[in-house]
């Protein structure tokens, strides 16, 4: 049976989304609830999926496309390109996920020669038909053709100059038409061919251009960074014009059922009179609010209200919202559920709880762990004095201090030496992503809230200020100048922006901490004391909400990761639950690591032993800190882990210096000789396979014998201060159930000791670390000698994969991004279907053979947002991440809990 590769908008719904692309699905749902939208078909996912594999349009959608446009023609009894009542259709792009303009759209498809004259008697506006007609050469050059834009740009630029103009629609009949034939001229010289006349060849060529769109750099960069798979296509929506630009009762805007900046209810949106929906996005015009449209038309504007109730009433969430009003009839041409800020997802979430909207477990579901991250940013301290050069459009909350950049090249070279940097626009497009990625800020002369650069912005959770009038950019010179003032900027100058008041200023201001980062640590009074005004108040009191919402439906523990008593204090002030990863490699550092040397160079048992006394009461007094601090929570101590090269000199600098002094005639000491020695003989080829973790406990016992002397003592000592330590041993590297055997039989005979001596009656838990496949694939064995497992991710992604984590990320995981081989670096974010299914069979088979162990995840896959999800449904217990990502992993671990989520859809 022959694949349907196109939907009529009457036939889909909001849940084909994976069909039809989010575009396409919401289309065809509005059609459903009854709200006017203009006739049309999408043309699925799978059918740009086909042309992306076979480089061509697979057969059977042409005569598709032929039978859903005839009956388009049919309803509005109309034809394509007709020369006396043309039917004219947008082109536009639509994936799964909202990927806002960083694919194609070109409209007005359909005019030519001879149609643009038929639409010129249709409308009964000479200027109209031509002004669509020059948008569409523009749009089709530019996209379908790939000719460079500026060369349209500088034509009108040029045009509107030599007539003394400032705006489009101050261009004249005569004009337009002057325009289109300059146009023509430019597609003509950079093609060698002449703009397309045949209407049908507009459209085709036009949906293959949406098609390749996909693959551009700026979609893979946007996806790259949201973590949208490359792999999914886009639909397109063949969808018929409706003009907003056939004069003073016409217009186009997008509007949001609430303040997508700050999450506020009201009226929030753009509007233009006499314009098409590109000059909203594109931003080369102010535009004016929805307030103004109450009085332009206020029969539209109450209809749009109606509708935007609707849709919010029907989503249960902000809707984003596209319409245009055609000679007072309003159409609506796209929604989605809005791109937010982090401030206005959580004021939005429990909003609609109040509202009785949604429950508080959906709430959970409408805010993440990175919006969170975002909320703990600092902020301009109020106190600190100014210099204001402007205030514009709050688009994006944030504090941003950096230098004047003034496109692409310049962002990623001040950042590559370390720069923070805001990308200064007069106003973006989609080809500025690159340089809005590695921007701290972005700030434009024009543009509304719904303008390319206030709507990727808060996607990002980048500050963003837009509309800044008293601006002039100029990039070619490299300067800003400032209206009414002597001030001009240059590149390199640093300014700063705050995209929660809109101002901009010159110099750097300090920053203070988050109120919602004060809530975190010291409580809500304290978090709602720091706030500054009752907004922010309000912001506070919804995270409270929320993260104590999730801090009571969440399963899974949330520990840290902490080697001192400062990380642990600041960590159990963030809400962890324990010590999930004490690493101890960091306490034989610095003045230390001379003991360490003398262990490593000692010839016999007894300076050995010297060594260890030494060591001893330092390592006890480690732990004592951390136990105390860690009072009545579980506090797991990792044993050594790394391999002895760290704690010796470097073999090549030891040469060198050694040569030198052979070559200076100089006398080489006996001591000197012997560390070289000693060094060259511990040098491996790939240490991080060598001679490490419990293999070094094993070859130097008294390595692991003093260690877990120093917690045992510690353990006692708390005990005797009135404490309760709650330590435990963790031995990494395990591969075999013999070697945690060996050092579990060390552990309780060292353990025994201490208890005769402090009067004591310590039963200390001792566990392993899972970091290679042959401890998750005889977990099984291993649990009957193990109190608990910790899934080390860190190495066991590298020994997976067979990854040098410290090489790879640099030589070709760019590549591995571009061929898709993956989406995101397994580091970043847990490898489900091979490392996951590790994580999974070691917590499945370890419970099975001794169901009391607990199992906890410590590497830094700990703190991700997507692979606590994971971890969840694994089955672990706790994950432990740092310090500072202990309020995300607690959202993060409370949002997986009341996911709807099965075990399919990871593994």
């Amino acid at each position: 049976m022959t694949e349907k590769y196109v939907y009529r908008f009457t036939e889909g719904d909001k849940d084909m989304k994976d069909l039809l692309g989010g575009k396409g699905a919401n289309l065809a749902e509005m059609k459903k609830l009854g709200i006017p939208v203009p006739p049309g078909f999408t043309i699925t996912t799978e059918a740009c999926r086909a042309y992306l594999k076979d480089d061509q349009v697979p057969e059977s959608l042409d005569v598709e496309v032929t039978h859903a446009l005839r009956e388009v023609e049919q309803e509005m009894g109309k034809k394509l390109g007709d020369d006396s009542n043309p039917l004219l259709v947008s082109v536009r792009s639509g994936a799964k996920f909202s990927m806002p303009g960083m694919m194609e759209t070109v409209l007005n498809i359909g005019l030519n020669d001879v149609s643009v004259e038929g639409l010129s008697k249709m409308s009964g506006s000479d200027r109209f038909a031509w002004d669509s007609y020059r948008r569409l050469i523009q749009m089709y050059g530019k996209t379908v053709l790939d000719i460079d834009g500026d060369l349209f740009s500088d034509a009108l630029d040029g045009l509107k100059e030599s007539k003394g103009i400032d705006n489009d629609v101050d261009l004249t009949v005569d004009d337009l038409k002057e325009l289109v034939d300059q146009y023509k001229k430019i597609v003509r010289d950079a093609t060698g061919e002449d703009f397309p006349q045949d209407p049908r060849k507009q459209m085709d060529l036009a949906i293959e251009a949406v098609f390749r769109s996909w693959n551009t750099e700026r979609a893979h960069i946007y996806r790259r960074r949201e973590r949208i798979p490359h792999d999914l296509g886009t639909a397109v929506n063949i969808c018929t014009m409706v003009f907003g630009n056939m004069g003073d009762t016409s217009g186009t805007g997008v509007c949001f059922t609430r303040d997508p900046s700050t999450g506020h209810t009201g009226v929030y949106g753009d509007y233009l009179v006499n314009a098409q929906g590109e000059d909203v996005v594109a931003g080369i015009r102010n535009t004016l609010s929805l307030e103004d449209l109450e009085k332009i038309d206020k029969k539209s504007y109450d209809e749009l209200l109606a509708v935007m109730e609707k849709l919010e009433t029907h989503y249960r969430d902000m809707c984003d919202i596209e319409f245009t009003i055609e000679n007072g009839k309003l159409w609506l041409l796209q929604t989605r559920v809005g791109k937010r800020t982090a401030s206005a997802a959580f004021r939005i979430a429990s909003q609609l709880v109040d509202e009785r909207l949604i429950t508080k477990d959906e709430a959970l579901t409408r805010v993440t762990g990175e919006q969170l991250t975002q909320l703990l940013f600092p902020q301009f301290d109020a106190d600190a004095k100014k210099e204001v050069i402007t205030k514009a459009m709050a688009a994006s909350p944030g504090a941003a201090v950096g230098e004047v950049v003034f496109n692409n090249a310049q962002a990623v070279e001040r950042t590559n030496a370390g720069a923070s940097v805001i990308l200064v626009r007069r106003e973006t497009n989609p080809d500025d992503l690159e340089g809005m990625v590695c921007s701290a800020g972005v700030l434009t002369a024009r543009g509304g809230k719904t303008s390319h650069a206030a709507v990727v912005a808060r996607g990002m959770g980048r500050c963003c200020v837009v509309g800044a009038e008293a601006l002039t950019v100029n990039e070619a010179a490299g300067t800003v100048t400032v209206k009414g003032s002597d001030r001009v900027l240059k590149a390199g100058d640093i300014i700063a922006i705050d995209g929660s008041s809109g101002e901009v200023f010159y110099g750097d201001v300090p920053v203070v901490d988050s109120p919602v980062l004060t809530y975190i640590s010291e409580g809500l009074e304290a978090g709602l004391a720091a706030a500054a005004d009752e907004a922010t108040k309000e912001l506070v009191t919804a995270v409270d909400r929320i993260l104590s919402h999730a801090d009571e439906m969440r399963r899974l523990k949330v520990r840290a990761n902490s080697d001192n008593p400062e990380d642990s204090e600041r960590a159990r002030a963030f809400g962890a639950e324990g010590i999930g990863l004490c690493r101890t490699e960091h306490m034989f550092l610095g003045d230390r690591r001379q003991l360490v040397e003398k262990v490593i160079l000692a010839e016999n048992e007894e300076q050995q032993e010297e060594a260890f006394k030494a060591l001893r009461p330092l390592q006890r007094d480690d732990f004592v800190g951390i136990l105390k601090a860690m009072d009545g929570l579980p506090t797991t101590v990792r044993l050594l882990d790394p391999p002895l090269h760290e704690f010796l000199p470097n073999l090549t600098d030891l040469s060198i210096k050694l040569a030198v002094k052979e070559a200076k005639g100089e006398e080489i000491t006996a001591e000197e000789q012997k560390l070289y020695d000693t060094v060259r003989a511990q040098h491996e080829e790939n240490p991080m396979l060598g001679l490490r973790g419990v293999r070094l406990g094993l070859k130097i016992r008294g390595l692991y014998y003093l260690q877990i002397r120093a917690i045992a003592e510690a353990c006692a000592i708390r005990i005797q201060d009135g404490g309760d330590p709650r330590p435990e041993i963790m031995v990494p590297l395990i591969g075999s159930v013999r070697e945690l055997q060996i050092i579990r039989d060390d552990a309780e005979r060292i353990i025994g000791e201490v208890n005769e001596e402090y009067g004591t009656s310590l039963d200390l838990p001792i566990g392993c670390m899972i970091e290679l496949p042959r401890a998750a694939l005889t977990s099984h064995d291993i649990a009957r000698a193990a109190d608990f497992f910790s899934f080390g991710t860190n190495d066991l992604t590298q020994t997976t994969w067979g990854f040098s984590r410290d090489d790879v990320e640099a030589t070709f995981f760019n590549e591995y991004f571009d061929l898709a081989v993956f989406g995101v670096s397994p580091f970043e974010s847990i490898d489900v279907n091979g490392v996951g299914r590790l994580v999974k069979m070691g917590v499945d088979r370890g419970k099975d053979a001794n169901p009391d162990i607990h199992c906890g995840v410590c590497g830094e896959h700990g703190g991700d947002p997507a692979s606590i999800h994971f971890f969840e449904k694994a089955g672990l217990d706790y994950v432990s991440c740092s310090p500072f990502r202990v309020p995300v992993a607690r959202l993060e671990a409370g949002r997986a809990a009341v996911a709807n989520e099965t075990e399919a859809d990871f593994l």
